[in-house]
């Protein structure tokens, strides 16, 4: 009996082998730029040892904490990125016996010494497989442009002579390419355990940070929550308290002049009555600013594309939000978007915009992006600092791209708490 397999089962696998492949060469293309960094400390480091027979390295001596941690904690912010966090360490011990006696600094070492080798060395040639086998699989198209004595590209072994050579190449650079994705998870995974295994603070002393963390996101929350109480307040009295006050004093004039002349209270009641109607839409606006009715009766995805449509710039969307969040959390992406996008609006100079939002594995993350002339940097009186204040109360990351120039890109990310 013939098993065949669904195409439709073939194709996903070949999709996923592909994905993992991609993943793994972008891995160890990331894991160079820590790679490197790491091999010439470990350099600095063996010349600095060879100099202190001299005396010449002991003035140098004091600066090596610092270099080793460096490094270290690059690769702790890329692993991050790519699984579970770890946690960033403080600055480094001043001094190289209090260096040395510090474990994590010790561990340091030990992963420097990995990852500035071993690591190199994968990510050199896990990089490198990758190129070669897209080179030649490509060779069949271009290698007539080389000159006749260097037509054979590397890690052939044969001579290029005509078109048949050529299309064996490029059936090579495809035996290339199936290797790497077969052992290109594999080698990423390897380039990455020493970081995961030494580079992870001892479980005391992640405790501590655990705790500290803790206290420094309840402080965001309650100054957030302080935040929004002033800016309720502030709205209720400036506005519609005025608003009520007027139509009170309005109403009083009225009932005085009811007798002596209707007409006149006729025209004071028409004004009492517009101000208890402007009074009753502000305070619609400030109920809408704490909890906006959308949200409840359209869901988050309807809500943000309302914010891009109302944006005062171009502004294409890409919402993929398939379940309901946390309403807390729907209520901080849905302001902190607002807000972004106003500062887009009012400060950018951007001709577009790009919003995208996606939900994942418990995690709602939002990119906004604009071509305007850049420099926004939180703190600085543009809004970013609340938006930060906001996502960090929820135990979220934000993060601002905008240099000089453009593109301003606004990363943040929310846990979805249900």
């Amino acid at each position: 009996m013939e098993l065949r397999v669904p195409r439709r089962i073939l194709r996903m696998i070949v999709l996923k082998r592909g994905r993992a492949a991609l993943d793994a060469l972008e891995h160890l293309v990331g894991g160079l730029g820590t790679t490197l960094p790491a091999f010439i400390v470990l350099v600095w480091l063996l010349a600095v040892a060879l100099l202190c027979v001299v005396g010449v390295g002991l003035l140098l001596a004091p600066t090596l904490p610092r270099l080793v941690r460096a490094p270290a904690d690059r690769e702790r912010a890329r692993l991050s990125r790519w699984g579970p966090e770890i946690t960033a360490m403080g600055p480094a011990p001043s001094g190289v016996r209090a260096a040395l006696a510090d474990p994590v600094v010790r561990r340091e070492l030990r992963w420097l010494l990995t990852h500035g080798t071993l690591g190199l060395a994968i990510g050199a040639v896990g990089a490198t497989l990758a190129v070669q086998a897209v080179q030649d699989i490509s060779y069949p198209l271009w290698w007539r442009m080389l000159p006749r004595d260097d037509a054979s590209p590397n890690l052939v072994f044969w001579s290029v002579r005509d078109d048949l050579d050529a299309v064996a190449v490029a059936f090579y650079g495809l035996a290339l390419a199936a290797v790497f994705v077969v052992v290109g998870p594999w080698m990423a995974r390897l380039q990455a355990w020493p970081g995961r295994r030494l580079l992870a603070p001892p479980a005391d002393m992640d405790l501590s940070l655990q705790i500290a963390q803790l206290s420094a996101t309840r402080a965001a929350a309650l100054d957030a929550h302080a935040t929004e109480l002033r800016r309720i307040e502030r709205s209720l009295h400036d506005g519609t308290q005025n608003r009520l006050v007027a139509a009170t004093v309005l109403i009083g004039g009225t009932r005085r002049a009811l007798a002596r002349d209707p007409a006149r209270a006729e025209a004071m009641l028409a004004q009492a009555q517009d101000a208890a109607e402007t009074a009753l839409a502000e305070l619609r606006t400030v109920v809408r600013g704490i909890l906006p009715p959308i949200l409840d009766d359209r869901g988050l995805a309807a809500a943000l594309a309302g914010l891009a449509a109302d944006c005062g710039v171009p502004c294409r969307t890409d919402i993929d939000i398939p379940a309901r969040c946390a309403a807390s959390v729907e209520a901080t992406a849905y302001f902190v978007t607002a807000e972004a996008l106003t500062n887009v609006s009012r400060h950018s100079r951007a001709r577009s915009a790009a919003l995208a939002v996606r939900w994942r594995d418990g995690l709602l993350s939002v990119r906004i992006e604009d071509d305007g002339i850049g420099g926004a940097v939180a703190g600085r009186g543009s809004g970013l600092a609340g938006i930060r204040g906001r996502i960090e109360a929820h135990d979220g990351r934000f993060a601002v791209t905008s240099p000089p120039g453009g593109p301003t890109v606004l990363e943040m990310e929310l846990p979805c708490g249900s």
